[in-house]
């Protein structure tokens, strides 16, 4: 479970996010939505630790990561897994060393182990067998698949998923959201997606926080966004589609 308590943040005199609370569940999907700008980005930077906040705490299973001392946020990071928006696989190395990126630097596997691991990874993306290719011979969604098996090569405890969909078409996008479930199912890891794809929001999204201009203007699960009164999130919502 992850919590923010609180989270401000600005950029010279521009303020960003504004007094932000949430609760982030373990086992589900949980999804930040908002128009662009509208401080979702910074938000997961900030847990992630790519930013720190102005002030309020982010809690790691009850461990504030915010002031915890340098050794202690660096096992932190190792718990997490991420999902970048474009992929950013290494063109240079092969799938099958893509994915053993992270077990290479951060684990004290054997080279059987990890071979192990990378193996159980592409089958649980459903990339057997692709181990040798490299990313310029592989789709978009394919990509997209083998920064999954990478984001989770070191069994995260919290896996971040930065527009998971993005450039994607309509059935690769589901595909992907399909995976991400079933990944955060079966491992129960705290999941965190910045999305705009609504049906995206309405096919696996557990626990909802849409964020209007810097403010938590709406949370919620994926029923109560359908019926919620909310005017900013229905002109939102009918805007994506």
């Amino acid at each position: 479970m992850i919590e923010i308590k609180n989270i401000s943040k600005s950029f010279g005199d521009k303020l960003v996010l504004n007094d932000i609370s949430m609760t982030f569940l373990p086992g589900k999907c949980n999804m930040v939505i908002g128009t662009s700008g509208s401080g979702k980005s910074v938000l997961m930077k900030l847990m992630v630790g790519l930013e720190i906040p102005d002030s309020g705490q982010i809690l790691f299973d009850g461990q504030d990561f915010t002031n915890m001392d340098y050794g202690t946020k660096i096992d932190v990071r190792r718990q997490i897994g991420m999902l970048f928006q474009s992929s950013a696989l290494f063109d240079s190395l092969s799938v099958e060393d893509n994915v053993g990126f992270p077990l290479k630097m951060f684990s004290k596997m054997s080279k059987e182990e990890q071979m192990e691991r990378i193996n159980f990874c592409l089958k649980h993306v459903k990339l057997e067998n692709q181990n040798k290719k490299f990313p310029s011979e592989l789709s978009g969604g394919m990509k997209k698949r083998v920064g999954i098996a990478r984001a989770i090569a070191l069994n995260p405890k919290y896996l971040f998923c930065d527009e998971p969909n993005s450039g994607l078409d309509p059935l690769t996008s589901r595909i992907i959201d399909n995976l991400i479930q079933e990944i955060t199912e079966e491992f129960k890891t705290t999941t965190i997606i910045n999305s705009h794809d609504m049906k995206s929001v309405y096919d696996i999204g557990d626990n909802i926080l849409y964020i209007n201009k810097g403010n938590k203007w709406w949370e919620g699960s994926r029923e109560e966004i359908k019926i919620n009164s909310n005017i900013e999130l229905q002109e939102f919502v009918a805007a994506s589609f």
